[in-house]
């Protein structure tokens, strides 16, 4: 599975780029570059297709709150707007997200760590029971099938022991730093399933994450056990 990509609308570009750096900073998530208006969001909406919108809700043409009746993608809030009546026509209009500024990286992070659950959940194709719907709103919230909601005793799939047996078996030392694509030549699978479960795993506790910074673009993400 490809990384989920962002698009971000907020008319402040420097809020804007470092929400961006914090979208990038979040395994599986890719932030497309930023726009101000909600007439620039509305052609990234069409051309791009982002997965996910983070959404301001003073914009100089329109309202972020009108824009969510536009805008056929799932959305989250990032806004100064913190009266109760904004924050239910948000979520009336289908936000799925509310986070009220000054938010942390750490608080981003985690929403969209339950967004990508979320998308787990409902990434099959088939009939859901309401317990499966259930779950998927509460991955949202931080529950759900988060790997960590099973406990640290809970039984490793095939491919989560291959990639934890991969990082204990890189160079050096079990503290050896691997990227995605390394773990994936090891275990055998794809670039993006070895990041999914990556992530997981780092969710989970079991598996530690490091940026490391070239010269330019974006970080790379090494991973590593515990140590």
């Amino acid at each position: 599975m490809a990384d989920l990509r962002v698009l971000i609308v907020d008319d402040d570009f420097h809020v804007a780029r470092l929400h961006a750096t914090w979208v990038d900073a979040v395994p599986g998530f890719t932030a497309l570059a930023p726009v101000g208006t909600a007439a620039l969001a509305l052609q990234a909406a069409h051309s791009l297709r982002p997965d996910l919108v983070l959404l301001d809700t003073y914009l100089p043409d329109t309202t972020g709150l009108e824009l969510l009746r536009t805008i056929d993608t799932d959305a989250i809030m990032l806004t100064a707007a913190a009266d109760p009546e904004s924050v239910r026509t948000a979520l009336r209009r289908g936000a799925l997200g509310y986070l009220i500024k000054p938010f942390s990286a750490d608080d981003l992070a985690a929403a969209l760590r339950g967004y990508a659950r979320y998308r787990r959940v409902l990434a099959g194709t088939g009939s859901l029971d309401q317990a499966g719907v259930d779950r998927a709103r509460r991955a949202l919230l931080g529950g759900g099938d988060a790997p960590s909601s099973a406990g640290p005793s809970r039984s490793r799939s095939a491919t989560e022991t291959a990639v934890l047996e991969a990082l204990a078996q890189g160079p050096g030392s079990a503290r050896a730093l691997l990227s995605a694509a390394e773990v994936a030549a090891v275990v055998g699978v794809s670039r993006a399933t070895a990041q999914r479960y990556l992530a997981a795993l780092a969710e989970d506790g079991a598996v530690e994450i490091q940026l490391r910074y070239g010269s330019t673009g974006r970080p790379e993400h090494r991973y590593g056990l515990p140590g």
